[in-house]
């Protein structure tokens, strides 16, 4: 419990050198943090290691964000094209 209040005052303390606020200090924190845990993922990705329905479930995100990702980053990934051609 120490150490959330230690979190919690570096926080504050930074809020008031920095200018911020404290919740939009928090929402940058999760956002590096997710893009960390984005790329460790994409490393197994790209060496075939790691499926996309597990990166999926790890991210808790949609497969269709992941493939957005992927496509924003320039990562070759194999499309499926859902229409028939009948």
């Amino acid at each position: 419990m120490s150490s959330i209040s230690n979190i919690r005052e570096a926080i504050e303390a930074y809020a008031v050198t920095s200018g911020m606020s404290e919740s939009k200090i928090v929402e940058k924190l999760e956002t590096h943090y997710f893009n960390k845990r984005v790329n460790e993922n994409l490393k197994l990705y790209k060496k075939g290691k790691k499926k996309v329905s597990d990166i999926t479930k790890d991210l808790q995100i949609s497969p269709r964000k992941f493939y957005a990702i992927l496509e924003k980053k320039k990562i070759v990934h194999k499309k499926y094209n859902k229409s028939k051609d009948a």
